[in-house]
């Protein structure tokens, strides 16, 4: 069985400040350190190897018990960890004061006690933390029946009481939220816009939920902003982009002027800020995105965006809106200029990069470089989305990658290859019930194009293609393949003798 590499990934993914509260915690512990050997050599390491480190301590006595050295190690580290961010996040300042009052109550002191409950309180009703709020609340319950035995009658039980549930019906409240908010979110992580008709339904349902269509369902403010996340969610799914921006513009607009749930929620305002990007691009309002674009990079260190997931989210979020944003305005050269960073940046999260971002990073990188007119690193990245084996992720980028895959073949040349894989790309989308009338169009054309070689021949074929998906691009499920790739400024760019990036910048020119 390889050895586990789960204390090489908790070491390298610590700071410099961490390990060096870790070190210095570590010093106040007696005893024998021998952990701390263990440490400083997987450190050095970029790749666990368990037998190198058999190996340097092959004289220690220690190193005959790595396996339960490496568990110490392991909790130690992680001790280390919730004393520094004891202080951090809301959360933990809650379950340091817990914890104090817990002893306090358990020695007697029930005055400190209560001092501290009603801070803790504060600092959990203003924050809208629910579950921390109705904790508190029975630890008061537990202060009130020993105020109630030494003849302390000052304090109102049924206040308490209604207090008790007003906090329990804003959790509910929350939860139910928290339900809506996962089902929209599986169908667009599994199969991306909606499109069928069991689709249709399914956002259909969420959209009209009592605690999404009607007025002032939300009982707090945590729970506000997911509701008009959802909305936002169930029309973009929907392709309604406009009502789709101004749902997360709302979202982004609580948070603003709720501080302290932004800084406890910098995930949901990150993807809301996406969100809000991504509409822009569609609405052609370039100018925002890249404004928005700057915002977003900004985030990383202000009060509740520290912390390596952050950068990550920030990275991910902000150089696949900026790609996005570049290709749709046609200026693939800055767009292929980003790719070394871009690469970096994927390199160095490593594991951490989501599986989904790491797909939509492949295709748009594909996308990028085609409109640049470097085919072979398209193919290149286009490759790695066609042969990867996730099953469920993202099936629309899957699909349309397929489409996609056959243009770039008949750019390259590769005449031979493509009759195969016309039938190989039909026999997909027949299986998957997703040929329809502009896949038919350019399936049916490509095949075509590949078996002739007459130039005049081709450009009739390019003008009967532009032709035939006008009327088809009316039809809102019909115009998706758009968004995934620009086939109808592919046509255009051949049928006129420009570049694809001409193409698609006149295409935005009244916009612009």
């Amino acid at each position: 069985m390889k050895p586990s590499a789960e204390l090489h990934d908790l070491i390298k993914s610590l700071t410099k400040s961490e390990k060096r509260f870790f070190k210095l915690h570590s010093a106040l512990q007696s005893g024998d350190k021998n952990y701390l050997r263990i440490f400083d050599a997987i450190d050095r390491q970029k790749v666990y190897d368990e037998d190198a480190i058999k190996k340097q301590f092959e004289k220690e006595t220690f190193i005959k018990h790595l396996p339960s050295e490496k568990n110490h190690l392991y909790k130690l580290i992680l001790k280390a960890l919730r004393a520094f961010h004891a202080e951090s996040s809301v959360s933990g300042v809650l379950k340091q004061e817990i914890k104090n009052i817990e002893i306090l109550y358990q020695k007697g002191l029930y005055t400190e006690c209560n001092k501290l409950l009603h801070r803790a309180k504060r600092v959990a009703r203003d924050n809208e933390r629910f579950y921390y709020w109705f904790e508190l609340l029975s630890w008061e319950k537990m202060l009130l029946e020993e105020a109630y035995e030494s003849g302390e009658f000052t304090k109102d039980l049924d206040a308490l009481i209604e207090e008790e549930r007003d906090v329990i019906e804003k959790l509910r409240n929350l939860a139910a939220y928290h339900i809506l908010y996962s089902k929209i979110n599986y169908v667009f992580r599994s199969g991306g816009y909606v499109r069928t008709d069991e689709e249709h339904a399914m956002v259909e349902e969420i959209s009209e939920h009592p605690l999404i269509k009607g007025k002032n369902t939300a009982l707090s403010w945590r729970a506000a902003t997911i509701c008009y996340y959802t909305q936002g969610f169930c029309q973009w799914a929907k392709r309604d982009w406009k009502t789709s921006m101004e749902k997360f513009q709302r979202v982004k607009q609580i948070l603003d002027e709720h501080a302290p749930i932004r800084s406890d929620l910098p995930k949901r305002y990150i993807r809301t800020l996406h969100y809000i990007i991504n509409a822009q691009i569609e609405l052609h309002d370039l100018k925002s995105a890249r404004a928005n674009i700057g915002h977003m990079r900004e985030l990383p260190g202000q009060a509740g965006f520290g912390g390596q997931n952050i950068e990550a989210q920030v990275f991910v979020a902000s150089f696949l809106s900026e790609l996005r944003l570049l290709d749709r305005s046609g200026e693939h050269e800055q767009a292929i200029a980003l790719t070394p960073t871009i690469i970096a940046g994927m390199e160095q999260l490593g594991e951490r990069l989501h599986k989904e971002h790491e797909i939509e990073f492949c295709y748009t990188l594909a996308r990028v470089h085609f409109g640049g007119g470097e085919m072979n690193k398209a193919l290149f990245w286009l490759n790695k989305v066609l042969n990867d084996s996730e099953p469920t992720l993202r099936q629309d980028i899957f699909t349309y990658a397929r489409l996609f895959n056959l243009v770039i073949h008949y750019e390259l040349g590769n005449y031979d290859l493509l009759e195969y894989i016309v039938r190989s790309t039909q026999r997909f989308l027949s299986k998957r019930q997703r040929a329809d009338g502009m896949e038919n169009v350019l399936l049916e054309h490509i095949r075509k194009l590949a078996r002739t070689g007459d130039p005049e021949a081709k450009l009739g074929l390019f003008r009967s293609m532009q032709r035939e998906f006008k009327p088809l691009l009316a039809d809102p499920n019909e115009s998706l393949v758009l968004k995934y790739f620009d086939v109808v400024s592919w046509v255009s760019a051949h049928v006129e003798g420009i570049s694809f990036s001409a193409a698609v910048r006149r295409q935005l020119a009244p916009s612009r």
